[in-house]
């Protein structure tokens, strides 16, 4: 389907020829020559933005007084308020997001032939990929049937969403979908979709170069930045609407400039420069910025090592990580098998429009932070935050800390210090518990791993790490070493040709022997797709409490992600992965400490298994080959025989079968109105949950596992479903009824309202502890709105849409916290659920219980985004106080949204006005 672009009234469309071909697009040098403003010293990524929208100007949506803002921009110093609306290209998704957005999709069909509309109206207008990953679980591990045996398993258990989404496939256009089994979508967009300069004709059909810019309903999308593509997060919603034409309306942006020197050392991996970073910019405060890289350092480092630093966006709180394109992005373009006429035009067109980093690359931000990367040291990250950076010698030290703070001791406790004085005093009981496992010859401890990850396409995107961690798996079995027998083992790779370079350089039977066999080509332990541990070992940490932990080479280890038997989760690099391994224990230091005996009885320390870089890069040279890439992804989209042979019907609306339990058609646009609503005051509302600091969208809506004994659980045991069969909340996402049920259930929330109480409870309007979807039932019946009160960085994680949506389905009107994560409040605006920030006051100084009613005013009529609104706190006791609370509907886009009961709704009505 071809581009719509502006009528371009500052002239500022030429023409570039490149590897032979000529083409049109928008110069950014042009617009300066027509007056609209000085360009030059934007960053690169403001300037894709500014190209956007040059190309869609049109003196309404897009007019020329927001494209000299960018002028503005960079004359005060990196600051302007001006609103935007920005399209992106395409957009990116994967199945556990993807299915509740077709789902929606295939909703907003039905609804616009219940308001007199066409059914084709609802079709993406942009390219859509869809990219099955998040659904393959480790059932089967540590053996060379494991890969057919969970790929087998998986499509038993999601056969009825693979069927929706080959439907949605041929329903849609311009939709296509990477069937399972063929990697994770972020690493596919690197190394396949991406082009990093897009070319499509317009509506007078000739062809446009443009940047490739998208948005994705994965927080990681992120890892494309790498290759100078600008793309972020967004929510299922969001995508939707970007999909259906609808403009991403969002402020310039404040654009953090990390500057990075030197080159990394001996023994470090990006993985440890991703987790420094990570913790640098969580301290700087980044959250709704971008952030670019730039400096002398990025002459020394590779485009996987940027893929890394770019996939982190989310865990450090930017809106993305970019880097300019240069040299090395050509190189791996190359090398990953894109055409070389493309190339010669990413080049030219990157030089030609301001995209370009040479050595006088120096642009204006609105800040900046810089790291020498000489001196980033060995690291692990945890126990439940991406940002708690903990060198690797540390490490052991640190979590005797935490389970010092577990089991009620004084936290501030140095293991370290009392062993360099002798033994650990009398006066101090040693915290740690240890469990006899039934039919074993060994115990677990606290600290004991009992999960070692090779996953995610944070890491498995980068071959110097890969082969870092089967060189490490050479040593160590050349040596005798073997994995704990209490460690489940697994390597998930991002793409399969990661499979390909580690069986060209032999090094995949040396990961085998020591338990790390191919297990699938998706997210699994990162996203909670671990697969249960052995029972006997469920058993022992369950009945003496014990504090096992994982380590994973993922991007999130928030509480009750992983593995509701695991309580303390380690990132890691693929290398350190293998290591604690074969050590079994946190509490080991392996920095100094033998990690295990050889064969011959002697101690075996890091150093003698961790391979040199020399080693390394030299394998990566000879075996990761251009040939490996283009032969891997020349059939993408045909999928093996299990996906060829799924049948659907052709039907242009979908037939719901009333028996699934993992489809069913939401109620989002059931008798609905033609007209939107008003924006009425929030009177006498309850609220359902009391919430902490980082509550994440994971504690929100949980993607993991659940039992026949919650809500959820109980829900398909009345539908006969097998506990067996319950597979995860991820791959429910498609049944709302499921959904509103895990919506706030993670295992490990804590509800304030509650004294000391783990899980998704609260109290009901008869004050008795309840579930959290049993207490929002009963104030619904009850005629009662809801509002949720939380800290700061409320939201923070995924882009995981069902946070916003299971919030809504409750009841809850509003949400009230210290402050929000970026995708998650603009998530909760697209419900039609309203943000609130406190100003000054906060859940502890207001002393909330959850008995009280919150009335807030200043909603109805001419509403201003951001504008400040009083609310009124009616306590228990008859007492009452007035504060002031931020709302925070940022645009007057989002407002209409709001009155529309949501942005779907809102797209919906309009389409159907235009049919």
């Amino acid at each position: 389907m071809p581009i719509t672009v502006g009528q371009d009234s500052a002239n500022t469309r030429k023409t570039l020829t490149a590897g032979g071909a000529s083409v049109a697009y928008y110069s950014i040098p042009a617009a300066e020559a027509a007056g609209l403003g000085d360009f030059t010293r934007l960053p690169a990524a403001l300037k894709v933005v500014l190209e956007n929208l040059l190309r869609f100007e049109d003196g309404k949506t897009v007019s020329l007084d927001d494209i000299r803002a960018f002028s503005d921009w960079a004359a005060q110093g990196g600051k302007t308020a001006r609103e935007i609306a920005y399209r992106p290209a395409r957009v990116l998704m994967q199945d556990f997001t993807g299915v509740p957005a077709v789902v929606d999709l295939a909703a907003m069909r039905d609804g616009i032939v219940a308001l007199g509309g066409d059914a084709q109206k609802i079709n993406p207008l942009n390219p859509v990929d869809l990219v099955i990953d998040h659904s393959v679980m480790i059932d089967e591990f540590g053996n060379p049937r494991a890969f057919q045996m969970n790929v087998d398993r998986e499509y038993e258990r999601n056969i009825e969403r693979y069927t929706f989404l080959k439907w949605g496939q041929k329903a849609f256009a311009n939709f296509r979908v990477v069937p399972p089994g063929t990697g994770i979508c972020h690493q596919v967009n690197l190394e396949y979709l991406a082009q990093t300069v897009w070319t499509d004709e317009d509506q007078n059909g000739e062809t446009v170069a443009y940047p490739d810019t998208l948005v994705g309903t994965d927080s990681h999308t992120t890892m494309v930045n790498g290759l100078g593509v600008l793309g972020w997060g967004v929510g299922g919603i969001e995508a939707e609407a970007a999909m259906l034409g609808q403009p991403v309306s969002m402020l310039i942006p404040e654009v953090v400039g990390f500057r990075l020197t030197g080159a990394m050392v001996e023994g470090t991996t990006a993985t440890d420069l991703v987790l420094k970073v990570v913790q640098m910019l969580r301290q700087k405060g980044v959250v709704g910025k971008f952030v670019e890289f730039y400096g002398d350092g990025l002459d020394h480092l590779p485009l996987a090592d940027r893929a890394t630093l770019a996939n982190m966006a989310p865990e450090y709180g930017a809106t993305c990580g970019f880097f300019p394109i240069d040299d090395e992005t050509l190189r791996y373009m190359r090398q990953t098998g894109r055409d070389e006429g493309r190339i010669a035009l990413v080049e030219a067109y990157a030089k030609e429009n301001g995209l370009w980093r040479g050595p006088d690359y120096d642009p204006v931000y609105t800040d900046t932070l810089e790291l020498d990367m000489g001196t980033v040291v060995p690291a692990i990250a945890g126990p439940k935050r991406p940002q708690d950076h903990t060198p690797l010698d540390r490490a052991a030290d640190s979590f005797f800390n935490v389970v010092a703070e577990y089991r009620g001791e004084d936290e501030s406790i140095d293991a370290a210090a009392m062993a360099s004085e002798g033994p650990v005093p009398d006066a101090l009981v040693d915290p740690r518990k240890s469990a006899k496992v039934e039919g074993a010859d060994y115990t677990l401890r606290d600290g004991a791993v009992v999960i070692a990850s090779i996953t995610s396409c944070t890491n498995t995107s980068n071959p110097y790490v890969m082969i870092g961690a089967g060189l490490v798996a050479r040593k160590a079995r050349a040596l005798g070493l073997t994995s704990k027998p209490w460690v489940k083992t697994s390597l998930a790779p991002g793409s399969q040709v990661v499979s390909e370079y580690l069986e060209a350089a032999n090094l995949q039977e040396d990961l085998d022997a020591l338990g790390f066999n191919l297990v699938g080509y998706g997210c699994t332990t990162c996203i909670g797709n671990s697969g249960p541990l052995a029972p006997e070992i469920s058993k022992a940490i369950h009945d003496n409490d014990l504090i096992a932990t994982s380590v994973l080479s993922g991007n999130r280890n928030f509480e009750g992600r992983i593995s509701p038997d695991v309580r303390a989760n380690y990132l890691a690099s693929p290398p350190l992965v293998v290591v604690y391994a074969i050590a079994g224990d946190l509490n080991i230091n392996v920095a100094h400490d033998p990690i295990g005996t050889d064969k011959d009885g002697n101690a075996v320390y890091l150093k003698d298994i961790w391979p040199s870089q020399k080693e390394i890069a030299d394998l990566v040279e000879s075996t990761v080959t251009r040939e490996a890439f283009r032969s891997k992804y020349a059939d993408v989209f045909k999928g093996d025989e299990k996906w060829q042979s799924v049948e659907t019907t052709e039907n242009e609306t979908y037939d719901w079968p009333a028996s699934s339990t993992y489809v069913q058609n939401p109620p989002y646009f059931q008798g609905m109105d033609t007209e939107p609503g008003t924006i009425a005051d929030l009177e006498g509302a309850r609220a359902l949950a009391i919430l902490g600091d980082m509550v994440t969208t994971d504690h929100i809506s949980p993607a993991g596992s659940f039992k026949d004994t919650t809500p959820a659980g109980r829900y398909l045991t009345e539908r006969q479903v097998a506990v067996r069969d319950f597979n995860s909340y991820g791959s429910r996402r498609g049944n709302h009824e499921v959904m509103m049920r895990g919506t706030f259930a993670n295992i490990r929330i804590r509800n304030e309202m509650l004294d000391g109480v783990e899980g998704g409870y609260t109290l009901g309007p008869d004050g008795q502890q309840t579930s959290i979807f049993e207490a929002a039932m009963a104030w619904q019946e009850a005629g009662v709105p809801l509002v949720v009160i939380g800290g700061e960085q409320y939201g923070a994680g995924s882009s995981r849409d069902w946070a916003a949506k299971g919030t809504a389905l409750l009841g809850v009107k509003a949400v009230i916290a210290e402050s929000f994560e970026r995708i998650h409040r603009s998530n909760l605006v697209g419900m039609g659920v309203i943000p609130f920030e406190f100003t000054g006051d906060t859940r502890s100084s207001l002393g909330l219980k959850g008995d009280e009613a919150f009335s807030i005013a200043g909603l109805e009529g001419d509403l201003k985004p951001g504008a400040e609104v009083p609310c009124t706190i009616g306590y228990a006791d008859g007492s009452e106080k007035t504060i002031t609370l931020k709302c925070r509907i940022d645009t007057a886009i989002e407002k209409e949204y709001v009155e529309h009961g949501g942005v779907l709704h809102y797209v919906l009505r309009n389409l159907a006005k235009a049919a």
